[in-house]
């Protein structure tokens, strides 16, 4: 038999030592791209404070004592996140205003409540310190009025009460032993009751995420994800900042769904053909408020008059509202910033919406994406002469929701909000957006082509900047071409 030649047999061994890895290592058309478990952050254990809690504890600021005698630079780092002080932790430069403009619950409109200011008798009850007062604000330089138990405390044995203290009849020594890592039953303590009323704000965060179905939340309904699993914590400091407190988030200081998840998630490249223009969360987040409903209108001029009440309808203290389920989001680009924002004493629009907030981004903005919303539309007061927003005292003494009198309101909110009022008001449409990033379905539940394209699509394709639905003229979706 005649032998191989030796240079074939070694040319042969060559390409079986380079080509079988590669075939092997090579990824395959169906194979995962990326391994969001490897990227959840590690919650260390946290420890059983039962038998080293002792107390008593007259109030609060007790506990709080107690807390940073083990704990001592907690204080100063919470001290500085903006869950402590409801301002921005910088300035913004903002068209039509000299100065820059710090923004926060502290001292923005919005067009829910409208306004903390002079009414801490309730707004207070979901800010996380103590020492609030009908006349003066809380000394947020004092680390003893830092609330520790609304945020570590299990809810079921800890409330809060009229300024954020501690409800009446709660066991604070039981409280302060139950301390452990923060879960969803705290977070959603206040962000899921926002705006008054459980899922009235948001749309996206309401009590139903207690406990939520794998088809009502994939991470927490089917992993039970806790907030922080997201909303990553360091010194305090909860990552994820709304656009309604911000004029500009920096991609680092909020949530991504790339902090788990690849670029390309997908096995079908068509699919992640569109995450270049497409936000993850307008194909996996297609409704919200399927449980609890929430919020889209609100009519302020009705309040104060003897009507029929009803949450959903009318309540004498708020006015008019209409709520939907199953509320099918709106959508604009948005490239995490705002293009508009309303700050208190600015004029409003006489001709139309004056917008609380807008998402920034264009069809022609490389950095944005197609992202759901939430329009909250409202009906707000406003100064006939001065040609602004008002923001009435509600829930301060005399107040709107005592005597039913807007002239007093309105007055007495003055030295609040440093707004002078005329004597003469009425009231103004305005809308505020609400991305919505929670209420995330399970892959099968997203939305599939038909959703979007087609005749019965649910995208305002002109709207957006489109010619028409890509789909059908030809064009690529893709907002970078």
């Amino acid at each position: 038999m005649k032998q191989k030649p030796t240079w074939l047999l070694g040319l042969v061994g060559i390409l079986l030592v380079v080509i079988v890895p590669l075939w092997v290592l090579w990824p395959k058309p169906n194979a995962p791209k990326d391994d969001p478990w490897a990227n959840l952050p590690e919650h260390a254990p946290h420890v059983d404070h039962s038998a080293i809690i002792q107390g008593p504890f007259e109030t609060g600021q007790d506990v709080t004592k107690t807390c940073l005698s083990c704990h001592p630079d907690a204080a100063d780092d919470y001290m500085h996140t903006s869950h402590w002080t409801w301002d921005s932790e910088k300035a913004f430069n903002i068209p039509g205003h000299d100065e820059p403009v710090h923004l926060g619950k502290m001292h923005s409109f919005n067009n829910f409540c409208i306004g903390t200011q002079g009414n801490q008798r309730v707004c207070m009850t979901c800010h996380t310190g103590y020492g609030w007062t009908e006349e003066a604000p809380a000394d947020l330089h004092n680390p003893d009025n830092i609330d520790c138990l609304v945020c570590h405390a299990d809810p079921a044995l800890y409330g809060r009460g009229p300024y954020g203290d501690p409800a009446e009849g709660v066991d604070l020594v039981a409280a302060a032993k139950s301390v452990r890592n923060p879960t969803r039953d705290n977070c959603l303590k206040c962000h899921a009751y926002g705006g008054g009323g459980d899922n009235v704000k948001h749309g996206d965060i309401s009590s139903a995420l207690y406990h939520p179905s794998p088809d009502l939340d994939v991470h927490m309904g089917r992993y039970d994800f806790q907030c922080t699993d997201c909303h990553r914590t360091d010194d305090h400091h909860i990552k994820g900042k709304l656009i309604n407190l911000n004029y500009t988030v920096e991609p680092d200081e909020q949530v991504q769904c790339t902090d788990c998840h690849s670029n390309a998630p997908h096995q079908d490249e068509r699919l992640n053909e569109h995450v270049q223009s497409v936000a993850c969360q307008a194909c996996h987040v297609p409704e919200v408020a399927e449980v609890v409903p929430t919020k889209i209108y609100w009519d302020w001029s009705t309040a104060g008059q003897d009507r029929p009440e009803n949450h959903f309808h009318y309540l004498k203290i708020k006015g008019s509202f209409v709520y939907e389920k199953n509320l099918i989001p709106t959508y604009a680009w948005f490239n995490g910033n705002e293009s508009e924002r309303y700050v208190e004493g600015d004029p409003i629009n006489e001709n139309g919406i004056t917008y609380i907030n807008k998402p920034a981004g264009s069809i022609d903005d490389p950095t944005a994406k197609i992202f759901p919303f939430k329009i909250h539309r409202t009906m707000q007061p406003y100064d006939k002469v001065y040609g602004y927003l008002l923001a009435p005292l509600t829930a301060g003494k005399d107040g709107f929701w005592t005597n039913f009198d807007w002239d007093q309101a309105f007055r007495l909110a003055e030295p609040h909000t440093h707004l002078k009022y005329s004597g003469e008001y009425g009231f103004t449409q305005t809308w505020m957006y609400w991305p919505l990033t929670h209420m995330v379905k399970p892959k099968e539940q997203a939305l599939q082509c038909a959703d979007c394209h087609g005749p019965d699509g649910r995208l305002d394709w002109q709207a957006l900047g489109y010619p028409g639905d890509p789909m059908e003229w030809g064009g690529r979706f893709d907002n970078n071409q």
